[in-house]
């Protein structure tokens, strides 16, 4: 008789964690060790970080029989990604006082800090909290940061979508109170029987679930790439709803075809007020249904897929209160950021900073100091890694204006380089294969003379690294993507939609840089002399039968029997 399939041994740690607490307040405890025991990395996530170490000093270490250099990377739950000028301060002076002195912005609107040692957890949590910030559910198998299109010259509507954000995040938070004993001090209730987690469970979801709400015609925030999608409908000047996405998600394994990458499924219309409504009865079905055995197939990609779309959504509809109506009409035009100065009726105006990759330090982290001492306007931070100083006064651009050029911040980037994201990856990723955020500028630099030599050099082209599969900058619906398989080495796709509606294919397998620059340097060449009126370069690839296109997750493999270019 075959034995029974057991639960993943994250199962077992949140089962046995009391509501998220674990041991992790005694391992804060241990001078002896920079690190928290095993199971409390695990629970960690769910406080907001994650422990890694310092993998270019691995080997050294290992050969003096010393301890790795453990740090701790501590990510911020900031829904739309908008702070004021004060927790700004904040945010630096913690990345100064107790990280490595750098901001990383993230392809979730949120911050990352690296570096933090063990010691400086505890403080660090709560100069946040002073300042109305937490870390709660930013990492784990919970609901993560909600993000939102960065649209501020569209401030009502901005607005909307930004609310949202923030209610759906608050809506959809664990109960658990183990954030504010720990890192607060907070007392902890007598008998944890008084405690509950009504729409996440007592262990949570199968894995992480992530939110997205788009304002066409921009889809910055990559809407078919989440568990979750709301597409904001816009009528008589006024969101009236939003299509529902369902099933999205990045993540894979390489070589192994049950993993793959899904762009979600439209399911319906829901009207304003009811999206949250919608969105807690998803997470719900996922709570339910999720694979708790198997973390690889435990996202809601899988779950739909193994259960069929329309069951899905037969599962959704009777647990809603209210009903999804057929959806409605929109369009998606780019997923860049617009990087320059845009003026309002009233004289304020927004200006797009481009942070390439989202690592803020040095002169830019010192320019954004003067700027926020003035204490005007909102800090915005796009799902592309960039920052929009907002709503800034008339009566203050002009010292704004000085204080980008005299840091050099008022610089914009060629097409290509504007367009371009990274994951952190190496050295402090545990997860990471290859570079990533300290490669891709020199890459793009690389296909930039590429680009000049046939016209292209300001021609916008959507390109993505990955230092493995798991698909933090979202790769794989970006006109090239990059993924790393081992230091130096990556597998190359091609053909996805410049505004961020269709997978992209395995072109080639296996190459360096030199490889990837031969690679596309001809396909630059065939798309500058035969492309079509406004077309793009997925487009084209995909016209010109370079690729084939992606029309679902499900044709995603990666383990093709021969890369999608070796007839080209």
């Amino acid at each position: 008789m075959a034995s029974e399939q057991k639960l993943s041994a994250n199962e077992r740690i949140k089962a046995e964690s009391r509501l998220l607490r674990g041991s992790i307040a005694e391992g804060l405890g241990r001078v002896e060790t920079g690190a928290l025991a095993d199971d409390d990395t695990q629970l960690t996530k769910f406080h907001g970080f994650y422990q890694q170490d310092d993998r270019d000093l691995r080997a050294e270490r290992g050969k003096q029989r010393m301890e790795k250099a453990f740090s701790f990377m501590v990510r911020m739950r900031i829904p739309a990604g908008t702070v004021s000028p004060a927790q700004w301060l904040a945010i630096e002076q913690l990345a100064l006082q107790r990280g490595n002195g750098s901001i990383r912005l993230t392809t979730r609107q949120t911050v990352q800090l690296h570096g933090v040692l063990k010691g400086n957890l505890r403080s660090l949590m709560q100069g946040l909290h002073d300042v109305s910030l937490d870390t709660i559910a930013a990492c784990g198998d919970v609901n993560r940061n909600v993000i939102a299109s960065a649209d501020p010259w569209r401030r009502a509507l901005h607005g909307e979508i930004s609310s949202l954000a923030v209610r759906l995040s608050e809506h959809l938070l664990p109960r658990s109170r183990a954030w504010h004993e720990i890192w607060l001090g907070e007392e902890q209730v007598a008998g944890e029987a008084v405690e509950d987690e009504p729409i996440l469970g007592r262990t949570y979801l199968p894995r992480k679930f992530k939110i997205a709400i788009a304002l066409p015609p921009h889809n910055e925030v990559d809407v078919f790439a989440h568990d979750l999608g709301f597409i904001a409908i816009v009528e008589g000047g006024a969101i009236a709803g939003y299509n529902v996405v369902v099933g999205g998600g990045m993540g894979m394994t390489h070589g192994e075809t049950e993993t793959y990458p899904r762009t979600g499924d439209v399911i319906g219309f829901c009207w304003a007020g009811d999206a949250i409504e919608v969105a807690e009865k998803v997470v719900t079905v996922q709570r339910d249904h999720g694979d708790r055995f198997n973390r690889k197939h435990a996202r809601l990609k899988y779950t739909i897929d193994a259960m069929g779309l329309d069951r899905f959504v037969g599962l959704l509809r009777e647990r809603l209160a209210v009903g999804l109506e057929p959806a409605r009409d929109y369009a998606f035009t780019s997923t860049g950021d617009r990087l320059r100065w845009v003026e309002e009726a009233d004289g304020s105006a927004h200006f797009t900073l481009f942070v390439e990759n989202g690592r803020i330090r040095g002169g830019m982290l010192e320019g954004l100091h003067a700027i926020a001492e003035l204490g005007v306007g909102r800090f915005v931070i796009t799902a592309n890694q960039n920052l929009i100083l907002a709503e800034i006064p008339a009566s203050a651009r002009r010292e704004v204006q000085a204080v980008l050029a005299g840091h050099g911040l008022d610089r914009s980037a060629a097409g290509l380089r504007r367009n371009a994201m990274a994951c952190v990856a190496l050295p402090t990723c545990g997860l990471a294969l290859a570079e990533s955020e300290r490669y891709l500028p020199d890459l793009v630099g690389r296909l930039e003379v590429e680009l000049e030599r046939f016209g292209l050099g300001d021609d916008e082209i959507t390109m993505r690294m990955t230092g493995c599969p798991n698909g933090c900058a979202r790769p794989y619906v970006s006109e090239i993507g990059l993924v790393g398989r081992t230091p130096g080495i990556y597998n190359l796709y091609l053909g996805g939609a410049f505004e961020g509606v269709r997978l992209n294919k395995l072109y080639r397998r296996d190459v360096d840089g030199d490889a990837i620059v031969a690679a596309l340097s001809p396909l630059f060449e065939r798309y500058a002399a035969a492309r079509g009126r406004d077309e793009r370069f997925g487009d084209y690839l995909i016209r010109a039968g370079i690729v084939a296109e992606t029309t679902a997750g499900l044709n995603f493999h990666e383990n093709l029997s021969a890369d999608v270019g070796s007839q080209i």
